[in-house]
């Protein structure tokens, strides 16, 4: 195991290690084009490399784009166990990859509910044994999601899973007495909270923003206090009780407003907005599309700003995709009806880079901080988000910034189509993914390593 108590990652097996030479590729999108030569799933060197010095190599023509360290969400939900239907580990973890991502977390609420070690430990091995993302178990906070009863954090984090991450997302502990002693007991074992911020008592029977939109639509309205009291709540309840706060999925103004004073008072709390808060408002409801119903719900336009600032400032710390398939019949129904939840994963850096480096608002280099390096941080995750350099772990990703394509749900890796961006043409897209030096998507193309080629480092 590994120091910070995660379990060791990477492919052990001689047959699985191979070397790469990355040519004509330009770090965070900056400087001359340079190679980058990976032996033994590390980066060995940077610049200037002769080929004949690499001839074992497999030779990757980057042709001028981006590169970045492999892209980190830390909320998905790949519905294994229970809906594979919708979503499996190898489905996740191929529209992972097509993403750009090198690890993502899968949130708790599965069929059985990940609160046993069994269950973790059944998802992690499977990933592993898969080999083309690190799918990481998030457990639940309560047993059964039923906020009730605490999990027993110390099985979860000491199982072969090393699971440092807890949520029951798609609920929120509402009980303030059994949040104090989750927070409580967190601390003690250094694992990481995140709250679904939402009083469930001001969005009953709710499923669009409260504003003009679902007045005139005639949609129950999902008042925005439903979401900022809770973080409200928690954030002071980690000031006086401890532990790392993580708040799942900010959708308003006003939860910005709350984050910057709790931040400014030294409180350990962090945050994530999805690409689709950002991009997207209540606007898009007039059709009645199911597509659209989402938890929280898509907001307005002067959200939408705040929480693209609130990143640009590191108010909100990163970008999470909670990406949530379902089947045609959770959504092909009336909009009221329908299942809350969004694809994410294979649409969220080309977002990103619409709202922010396409504007000019920021660079290549904030696109790697907000969707790898903060939350490797956050989750205290090693070997991904780290530096481009010599001797770092090779998770990578390599971006064409001007490959203009169009979202159809149907050519998507995911197992569902639910996409709210079908038919949107986006300019950047993800043309290599690599796993501690496995090429994972090349073109277009998933790639997984030999099965029994993969295995954990014990």
């Amino acid at each position: 195991m590994t120091e910070n108590n995660y379990p060791a990652t990477g492919v052990t097996s001689p047959a699985a290690i191979q070397a790469v030479l990355l040519n004509n590729v330009r770090p965070y999108g900056e400087g001359d084009p340079v190679s980058v030569l990976i032996r033994d799933g590390k980066i060995a060197e940077i610049g200037d490399i002769d080929t004949a010095a690499a001839k074992d190599a497999q030779v990757i023509d980057g042709k001028g784009n981006v590169l970045l360290p492999g892209l980190v969400d830390m909320h998905v939900h790949l519905r294994e166990p229970g809906r594979e239907d919708t979503e499996t580990i190898e489905t996740g973890s191929n529209a992972a990859a097509k993403g750009g991502f090198t690890a993502v977390f899968t949130m708790a609420n599965t069929m059985p509910v990940m609160d046993q070690p069994i269950i973790a430990e059944s998802v992690w091995l499977k990933s592993q044994h898969y080999g083309v993302c690190d799918v990481h178990p998030v457990g639940s906070i309560t047993q059964g999601l039923e906020g009730k009863q605490l999990t027993e954090f110390g099985m979860m984090a000491n199982s072969q899973a090393k699971v440092r991450m807890f949520s029951d997302d798609g609920k929120c502990v509402g009980d303030p007495q059994l949040m104090r002693r989750a927070i409580e007991y967190s601390q003690g074992m250094d694992v990481l909270l995140a709250q679904h911020a939402e009083d469930v008592r001001l969005t009953e029977g709710a499923v669009a923003h409260e504003g003009a939109e679902a007045a005139k639509l005639g949609l129950r309205g999902w008042p925005r206090v439903a979401e900022e009291a809770i973080v409200a709540r928690d954030a002071i309840m980690n000031r006086d009780y401890g532990g790392r706060l993580h708040i799942c999925h900010a959708s308003t103004e006003g939860t910005v407003d709350q984050l910057r004073l709790a931040k400014s008072r030294g409180v350990a709390v962090t945050a994530e907005v999805t690409p689709h808060h950002l991009l997207l408002t209540d606007e898009v409801l007039s059709s009645y599309d199911g597509v659209y119903r989402v938890n929280p719900p898509l907001r307005e336009r002067r959200d939408a700003e705040a929480l693209k600032n609130a990143l640009l400032e590191g108010v909100v710390d990163c970008v999470a995709t909670d990406h949530a398939p379902h089947g045609s019949e959770e959504k092909c129904v009336e909009f009221e009806h329908a299942r809350p939840g969004m694809l994410g994963l294979e649409t969220s850096l080309a977002i990103v880079a619409k709202v922010f480096v396409e504007s000019g608002l920021a660079d290549w280099r904030f696109v790697a901080k907000v969707m790898s390096e903060k939350p490797a941080e956050i989750t205290r995750l090693p070997g991904h988000g780290r530096p481009i350099a010599v001797g770092e772990p090779a998770n990578l990703t390599v971006v064409d910034p001007d490959a203009p394509w169009t979202v159809h749900g149907e050519e998507l890796e995911s197992k569902s189509e639910n996409t709210p961006f079908e038919d949107m043409t986006f300019n950047a897209q993800v043309t290599h993914t690599i796993l501690r030096g496995h090429v994972t998507l090349s073109d277009g193309e998933i790639s997984a390593p030999a099965h029994g080629d993969s295995a954990i480092a014990q």
